[in-house]
């Protein structure tokens, strides 16, 4: 029997070489701070004062969960024109998000959190205060704190943010043992500041300006927001005080980036 034309006598082929496996890239996972004492989330404020000359601009999208009504009539928890100011002044930031807020403007959420210049934390569901006394926001209960942050991120995942950070900031910043227990659970590192923009319900925006230029310092996180019928003048105290920081040589960074600077993030 004749063989197969032109194979006469070749050696068999040879099994083709198969590539080695290239290793699969490592995940690269936010950095967050080492546990606090007694079972409590830690706390991080600002970073060290003699690092780079680095600040990171946060602002707070607040809505909260009873405020659908005055939403619906008109009243603007937004803020489009501060985050194209940032946009084109290619400033980063960390945007601490209510859940109720993504609820509210899911569009403007899912864009904030896929945009590389940002990053989405989270700011509770419901804005309701996890201590009692918090400037008359409504209280959370004790055994419903850990679920409203669960819940935030939940419609976060709903409105299409793909990343939000495991950053939580306390409706008003009130926080106790107590409260700091409750949220552990989650993994988050809570974020405060350092500085006050006192942006909220000002009037005069070179005013909130000048306290934040006379507060920042190396490694500073300072608190703003993300609402215009709370905070109105937000967008023009910004476009005074990046520039002028600038100037001074301070670098822009979102949270993360001071985290992953201190020494004692995982």
């Amino acid at each position: 029997m004749l063989a197969a034309c032109g194979t006469a006598g070749a050696p068999a082929p040879r099994a083709a070489r198969q590539a080695p496996a290239q290793p699969s890239p490592a995940v690269s996972r936010p950095p967050t701070l080492a546990p606090g004492p007694a079972g409590q989330a830690p706390v991080f404020a600002h970073a060290s004062r003699t690092g780079d000359k680095t600040v990171a601009l946060t602002f707070d999208a607040d809505m909260t969960a009873g405020q659908g009504g005055r939403a619906a009539a008109g009243e603007r928890f937004d803020n489009p024109g501060l985050i194209a100011t940032l946009r084109a002044s290619k400033v980063p930031a960390t945007v601490f998000m209510t859940g109720r807020w993504a609820e509210e403007y899911p569009v403007q959420a899912r864009t904030i959190g896929r945009d590389p210049l940002f990053e989405v934390a989270n700011h509770s569901y419901s804005h309701y205060a996890f201590t009692d006394d918090c400037y008359g926001l409504p209280t959370v209960e004790r055994d419903a704190m850990r679920a409203d942050v669960e819940r935030a991120y939940a419609a976060f995942r709903k409105a299409g943010v793909p990343d939000a950070m495991p950053y939580f900031r306390f409706p008003g910043g009130c926080y106790d043992g107590q409260a700091l227990r409750a949220v552990r659970g989650t993994g988050v590192t809570v974020v405060q500041w350092d500085v006050v923009s006192g942006d909220a319900f000002a009037t005069d925006a070179d005013a909130v300006a000048r306290q934040v230029l006379e507060g920042v310092k190396p490694g500073s996180v300072v608190v703003m927001h993300c609402t215009r019928s709370a905070a109105p003048v937000t967008e023009r105290a910004v476009r005074a005080i990046v520039p002028e920081l600038r100037r001074r040589g301070y670098r822009f960074v979102k949270v993360s980036e001071l985290i992953g600077a201190t020494g004692s993030h995982r």
